[in-house]
């Protein structure tokens, strides 16, 4: 630890003349900053979005796919010709809040500045010290590959005109656990980019706030597919039936009576939430607990045919009720609850189709569920029979969802 404050001592003399901010007035022990640094770099999940498999940790590269074509995340280490070896905390800062590089380019929404914007100075400064005492690494990351005129970095100054507050407000009337919690689901966590939609424009829609998201991600057999995000606000599309203690045990362990952790949730589980305090695991599930019970309307009416419901409970009642029971209650060791389940639930049936098809990808030792390993249905149930039965599933058991077509079953083969 010795050579890290030296490290960090050297580098806060050969920066202490920043000429807005510097992190003398911020950093008092190296150390500390160093620890503190670690702990919000795990908050914000850093690692899952800068590092590829079996490359170095967050020397980027990790493809986002987007409607206007793939991203790519960035070097975050302290390299000098590809990362942020040669970043004052100005520069730093000016990335986190306003999604500047220090050439004066204009950063992609994909990096999520418009919630680090919330993000205290006096946590990027530790922030900061922390990714500047990483390893270096010299990869660079493969150029984007956007269409036109999404291609021009110039443009997005015209985004931000519509889309970006570099200067948002925390609720100043919240208690002091519910607080810390908005600032991590709604800052840091930036729980937001995921599970809220967004517009033509790749903007998130406040209106629709944690109402559920779309996003590209590996299936069980690790092929790329689209996930629908769940509702995480109480409405009874979402959390509405989670206690505040079901939601606090899912996000630090990433099991609960409710749900067990599966597909894109679990890198975030693993990297990220797993590894906070249970404090902060349950002020954010307390956050949560407070917003706006609201829902995404329905998008698809459902056909009210007898037959529909009829051939979707045969195939629920041979196929899923020995282990979620008739009742969709769900049994311990067994199936997790099926009834007012936000997976069945989500906007979209993106999530339900995947799981249906490929069965969950549940995470090894020490995240792994005490639960049987549901199979995968793909190649024994046509896409009518999980379009029915989804449909069954999303309008059933009290809960309300949209319709499934084969189509959309088709789509996620």
């Amino acid at each position: 630890m010795g050579g890290v404050y030296l490290c960090v001592s050297a580098w806060l003399w050969a920066n202490s003349a920043v000429p807005q901010r510097s992190l003398e007035q911020w950093i008092d022990d190296p150390s500390e900053a160093l620890e503190k640094g670690a702990y919000l770099a795990r908050a914000g999940n850093c690692v899952s979005c800068h590092t590829v498999e079996g490359g170095m940790e967050f020397s980027g590269g990790v493809p986002f796919y987007t409607d206007f074509g793939v991203l790519y995340s960035t070097n975050i280490t302290p390299d000098s010709s590809h990362g942020i070896g040669q970043w004052s905390f100005e520069d730093f800062y000016a990335s986190m809040k306003n999604g500047v590089r220090p050439n004066g380019e204009h950063l992609y929404p994909a990096f999520p500045y418009t919630d680090f914007a919330l993000v205290s100075e006096q946590d990027l400064a530790y922030l900061f010290v922390y990714l500047k005492n990483l390893e270096p690494s010299n990869s660079a990351p493969p150029k984007n590959e956007l269409t036109f005129p999404f291609s021009l970095r110039p443009t997005l100054a015209f985004w931000k005109l519509l889309f970006h507050d570099p200067e948002p407000q925390l609720d100043a009337d919240l208690t002091e656990l519910v607080a810390r919690g908005e600032y991590l689901v709604e800052g840091l966590g930036h729980c937001g980019a995921c599970h809220t939609p967004r517009n033509v424009l790749g903007a998130e829609q406040p209106e629709l706030a944690l109402t559920g998201g779309m996003q590209v991600h590996a299936t069980r057999l690790q092929n790329l597919r689209l996930w629908s995000a769940v509702n995480l606000t109480p409405h009874e599309a979402g959390l509405g039936s989670w206690t505040e203690q079901d939601l606090t045990q899912y996000l630090h362990t990433g099991k609960s009576d409710k749900a067990v952790v599966h597909g894109p949730m679990t890198e975030v589980i693993i990297n990220s939430l797993s590894r906070l305090t249970e404090r902060d695991t349950n002020a954010m599930a307390s956050y949560l607990k407070t917003l706006e019970a609201k829902a995404q309307p329905i998008q698809a009416s459902v056909n009210a045919q007898e037959d529909l419901f009829a051939e979707g409970e045969v195939v629920y009642t041979v196929h899923c009720g020995s282990c979620h029971l008739p009742d969709a209650a769900g049994a311990e060791g067994l199936g997790v609850p099926l009834k007012h389940n936000p997976i069945v639930q989500a906007p979209g049936p993106e999530s339900l189709i995947n799981t249906i098809l490929y069965g969950p990808h549940l995470p090894a030792r020490p995240f792994s569920v005490d639960r049987s390993n549901m199979s995968m249905f793909g190649k024994r149930l046509s896409n009518q029979d999980i379009a029915s039965l989804a449909t069954y599933l999303r309008n059933s058991f009290g809960n309300a969802a949209g319709a499934v077509t084969a189509s959309q079953v088709q789509a996620q083969r």
